[in-house]
């Protein structure tokens, strides 16, 4: 298996489950492989779609286990507060959003020695060199990665196993992300302008109250190359969901074996 670490017979394999299609094949592979040895852990975020809970559920099912999930009392596990009360939306270093929201409620649900279980796909392997480099002691293993499945391939098997995917997927969104998710770009804004107006004028709102200093897109051409503008700015243009068709070889059946009852 893709790790930084070989899994003891006594080791707890945390699954961080994030309402995602390749978080829950690389959930159930755990399961497959590590059985009772694993938990499942999912950080709510107020901001996503609400379907994410009933595929939630649904994963809970075809998992046979009950999935813990963790949820922010501060910032009342919503992004919009955090970036309100921050003043801080995103760098380079990542979403402010993130840190609070997620990763400081996974960690402190972490223990001393667990193993975590990663979604990163055979076509995130960039984002898996880099949290080893980032985080070199702790332990985790990448199953879709060592087994070569791709974003689209896990799509496609958790259609296979009967679940309906997230109504974002089901739009044509790559992620089940927060509705109006501050990493995404240009085109993506404008589909949720187009999709869920609501969502796209609380984000620029917060925005245009912390100040340009804030403001999550940068022009990509032309006399203003470079310079960040407000999304109530956004022109208009192509709007980007990224539609995916279900398909899946012998890579997909090799690792639905693993699990198949």
């Amino acid at each position: 298996m893709t790790t930084n670490t070989t899994p003891h017979s006594n080791t707890r394999i945390v699954c961080q489950f994030s309402c995602g299609a390749a978080s829950a094949v690389a959930t159930k592979l755990a399961l497959a492989q590590y059985g009772n040895r694993c938990v499942i852990v999912n950080a709510f975020l107020a901001n996503e779609h609400g379907d994410n809970r009933r595929f939630l559920t649904d994963c809970e099912k075809w998992f046979g286990r009950e999935v813990i999930v963790l949820r922010d009392e501060k910032y009342g596990a919503d992004v919009i507060e955090v970036f309100r009360r921050t003043r801080y939306i995103k760098s380079r270093h990542g979403a402010s959003c993130t840190g609070r929201l997620k990763r400081g409620l996974l960690q402190r649900f972490e223990e001393k020695g667990d193993v975590l279980v990663l979604g990163f796909t055979a076509d995130e392997q960039g984002r898996w060199d880099k949290f080893q480099e980032d985080w070199p002691d702790r332990p985790a293993v990448a199953p879709l990665i060592e087994r070569s499945l791709t974003k689209t391939d896990c799509k496609t098997m958790i259609e296979r196993a009967g679940i309906i995917l997230p109504f974002m997927y089901l739009q044509g969104y790559a992620n089940a992300n927060c509705i109006g998710c501050v990493k995404g770009g240009a085109g993506y804004f404008r589909a949720i302008r187009e999709d869920y107006p609501a969502e796209f004028k609380r984000v620029a709102d917060v925005e245009s109250a912390i100040g340009p200093g804030a403001y999550i897109l940068r022009h990509r051409s032309g006399p203003l190359k470079g310079q960040r503008f407000p999304l109530h700015e956004l022109p208009a243009g192509k709007a980007m969901r990224n539609e995916w068709l279900p398909e899946c070889g012998a890579v997909c059946e090799t690792a639905e074996q693993e699990y198949a009852a």
